[in-house]
């Protein structure tokens, strides 16, 4: 009997969702992507400063990333303006913008560019509310705003939506909810990954829902968010804002070579260190091993962590009742 094809939810925004949604494309399984939406840098930040529309970086980086279509036309969506008015902005920024302001409708933008692109999967954002970042530090400030945050420099207490309590997009919702494998991270977990586990509707159903769920961990740590990170502290500050919501954990524990561990390090990056009898100790159930990709960059392999999300997911279908 042949195996059913896995619905998956990937949850998350950046560069580190669509690293994961690069890979998993190759596979014959349904995607969705769910993004935060409180970028405010950017051409997204002006964007949404100067229209009034969602921030579209992040939506438009995970529709690329899951894009079927010629390579001209995604190098198209893709190309960034170098000069005049309209330099700093993404074609496909702009163009999600014109869609929005004329359907007046951000869900039907996402639509027509994924149609164009012939996307395979769904893209949505966790809320239609106009959300921002706020957090506390561990010294008793509170900095605004997803780009003050990391420039901070300080240790992040706790982040908070404003307004505080939006409501989730209900497609989303319902996908995480009938979804096979949830999929959180990798990408910058105060930025990008727990904004997505304050929206309440998000948080909920990600905790109720059956399918099995898998974090993946930052190969390295991040200036202003995650200084001095290791696994289990990532894994502590999205259960301190989230609650409990897995038990699997994927960590690579491969080093990067050590000239591009020294070039990370000038920038204030050192690669996230992982004990796993710590984990194991702490409950969790960690799937370790090489998941670099090859090159000067400290990143995940797209298509080694997709084939262990679907060696992950497939494993559990084949044993129903198995725990989260």
């Amino acid at each position: 009997m042949n195996q059913p094809c896995p619905k998956l939810v990937v949850i998350g925004g950046g560069t580190g969702l669509a690293t994961v949604l690069r890979g998993l494309k190759a596979f014959d399984c349904n995607i969705t992507a769910i993004v935060t939406v409180a970028d405010d840098g950017g051409s997204s930040g002006l964007l949404r400063k100067d229209m009034g529309i969602l921030p579209p970086g992040d939506i438009r980086n995970c529709l690329l990333a899951l894009a079927e279509a010629e390579p001209e036309m995604t190098a198209l969506f893709n190309h960034r303006f170098s000069k005049g008015k309209l330099k700093g902005h993404c074609f496909g920024n702009l163009f999600l913008a014109a869609m929005t302001e004329m359907t007046g409708d951000f869900q039907e933008a996402i639509r027509a560019m994924s149609r164009i692109l012939a996307v395979k999967g769904k893209v949505l954002p966790a809320t239609l509310s106009d959300v921002s970042l706020m957090a506390e530090m561990d010294d008793g400030s509170v900095v605004f705003g997803e780009t003050a945050i990391p420039l901070a420099k300080g240790k992040i207490k706790q982040l908070r939506l404003q307004p505080e309590d939006p409501p989730a997009l209900d497609d989303a919702v319902d996908e995480i909810r009938a979804a096979d494998g949830i999929i959180i991270g990798p990408g910058s977990l105060f930025t990008s990954i727990i904004p997505n586990l304050l929206v309440r509707g998000i948080r909920q159903a990600v905790a109720e829902a059956a399918g099995c769920k898998l974090y993946i961990c930052n190969v390295m740590t991040q200036p202003g968010e995650t200084d001095g990170f290791d696994v289990l502290d990532h894994i502590q500050a999205i259960q301190d804002h989230a609650g409990p919501l897995f038990s699997h954990v994927l960590v690579n524990t491969a080093g990067a070579p050590q000239d591009v561990l020294e070039k990370y390090a000038e920038e204030g990056k050192y690669q996230v260190a992982a004990d796993l009898e710590q984990l194991k100790q702490a409950g969790y159930q960690v799937i370790s091993g090489d998941f670099l990709a090859r090159g000067d960059l400290a990143r995940h392999d797209s298509f080694k962590v997709a084939t262990t999300i679907m060696e992950f997911v497939g494993s559990r279908l084949r044993k129903p009742g198995a725990a989260t």
